[in-house]
């Protein structure tokens, strides 16, 4: 039970870091000034951490732009490797510290935290075996010439890092910088900021030299703006929002630095007439109920052929009802909580305009508690049906457990719905017929095709999206030409 877990916790956590991290060590905030992080699962502060202001960021940045010149920048790849390698070892060894601050941070529960943990392993171990790999090329120009090419380093890299994912998303961007040779500055949501300073802490136990990584916390005006704006910075890895994304890359389009954004989502599941049913009930509620919807790549649409529609919708239904909602440190929940009352209030937005609009709402609707504690910010399991595919409730990015269904006939109408919003991140389809998937993930628009598996892949297989979804590839080898720019030498012999 949560009493117990919550023993366990006070174990765990003390003391939970309540400064920045630069240059290798704990750093008070110029300010003076702290923030509080709440628990969503009980909407009650749990730490403070340091409220972040332009004079912090700068001297993170400074830190970050010594160790470039200095010992991080004079590593061999098989030492990053070796020092990213213990990294993930490390991360491995403090999986319950860092899964229980990621449930008190971000209201998860505790069995997808933990997840989030073994995957930020091995993101490290991944680009620990990729550091000393990264090639240049040699370009066939006679007898007379040699020409080749480096890949080097692009410099200090800015990581803004959003609620949902805190430490996996840290992860799977500053991993690849690392490995590249570059240094890293991150600045961690305002929501959820302890498992960020507790990785910085560990790298350096890992043997990754001062100044190579550096968190500073804060909002995202007073601490995000000034550290993509900074002149020093070469690259900005940013995920969340399509309008702050757009914001990011104007401010680093002042310094010509170059950007990654991983931004909105109204991704769709496709399931047709032929597919696994059971296997596609499985998969449609993983997709969407999964940290409560609170993800970029959620499959927060459901295109289902008419044949099936109301017999899968009725065992949907019954799949979302059994779901347990809790605090994520309560053994057998499965369902969390929304990350912060603000976020909470624009879930139900978008529900209560449906409901005013005479949509059907099959499940779900409500904002609730949690009925072991009568607190905590938590949605319960929303489906949507039968909603034009112009409503804004198929249209708008909600980023919570509510997903909306579109009705379809055939394989070029699940198509059209599919491609209908202006987003294009990743895509679900469930089919036993290949040449039917083949052809759909050719004329699907996104990133991103899952068949047959929701959410499959992993760090290996390159993941970003298309128009207002994004610009550039996360994971995967790609993710490394991100941090490196390209040199060309030519001799005459």
């Amino acid at each position: 039970m949560m009493t117990n877990a919550f023993a366990t916790v006070a174990a765990e956590l003390e003391p939970l870091p309540s400064q920045h991290f630069v240059h290798g060590g704990w750093r008070q905030s110029a300010s003076g000034q702290a923030i509080e992080t709440f628990d969503p699962g009980r909407a009650e502060p749990h730490a403070r951490f340091a409220a972040g202001t332009a004079e912090d960021v700068a001297e993170a940045v400074s830190s970050a732009r010594q160790a470039q010149h200095g010992e991080w920048g004079r590593a061999t790849p098989a030492e990053r490797g070796r020092v990213l390698m213990r990294a993930a070892e490390l991360i491995r060894e403090n999986i319950e510290r860092l899964a229980v601050a990621e449930v008190l941070d971000s209201g998860k529960t505790l069995t997808e935290a933990r997840g989030d943990v073994r995957g930020s392993a091995r993101a490290f171990e991944y680009y620990a075996g990729a550091a000393d790999k990264h090639e240049g090329k040699a370009y066939p120009l006679g007898p007379n010439y040699t020409s080749y090419s480096i890949e080097e380093p692009v410099g200090v890299t800015a990581h803004i890092v959003p609620w949902n994912y805190p430490l996996s998303t840290t992860c799977r961007s500053i991993a690849p910088a690392l490995a590249a040779g570059c240094t890293a500055v991150v600045k961690p949501a305002e929501q959820t900021p302890m498992t960020a300073l507790l990785l910085a802490e560990i790298l350096v136990l890992a043997g990754l030299p001062d100044g190579a990584c550096n968190v500073v916390t804060g909002t995202g005006i007073a601490a995000g703006a000034p550290l993509v704006s900074h002149p020093d910075i070469r690259h900005v890895t940013f995920t969340g929002s399509t309008v702050t994304g757009i914001n990011v890359m104007k401010a680093a389009a002042q310094n010509i630095a170059s950007v990654t954004l991983e931004l909105g989502g109204k991704s769709p599941n496709i399931v047709l007439a032929d597919a696994d049913i059971d296997l596609a009930l499985d998969n449609v509620v993983g997709a969407i109920f999964e940290n409560a919807g609170q993800i970029c790549s959620a499959g927060s649409r459901l295109v289902i052929e008419r044949s099936i529609h109301a017999q899968f919708i009725e065992r949907l239904v019954e799949r979302a009802r059994r779901l347990r909602i809790g605090h994520g440190l309560t053994e057998g929940v499965n369902f969390g909580a929304i990350s912060s009352a603000e976020h909470l209030g624009k879930v139900a937005s978008y529900v209560e305009g449906a409901k005013a609009r005479g949509l059907e709402i099959v499940t779900g609707g409500k904002v609730t508690v949690d009925p072991a504690t009568g607190k905590g910010w938590f949605f319960e399991p929303t489906i949507v049906d039968g909603a034009d595919w112009d409503d804004p409730i198929v249209q708008e990015e909600i980023f919570g457990p509510v997903l909306a269904v579109q009705v379809v006939d055939g394989v070029e109408q699940a198509i059209a719905a599919a491609n209908c919003t202006q987003y294009a991140l990743v895509a679900g389809l469930f089919t036993r017929d290949l040449a039917k998937a083949h052809r759909i993930a050719r004329d699907v628009d996104a990133g991103q095709v899952f068949v047959n598996e929701y959410f499959a892949g992993g760090i290996e297989t390159p993941f970003g999206g298309n128009r207002r979804s994004g610009i550039g590839r996360e994971k995967g080898l790609l993710a490394l030409s991100a941090y490196t720019r390209t040199k060309t030498v030519t001799l005459r012999i």
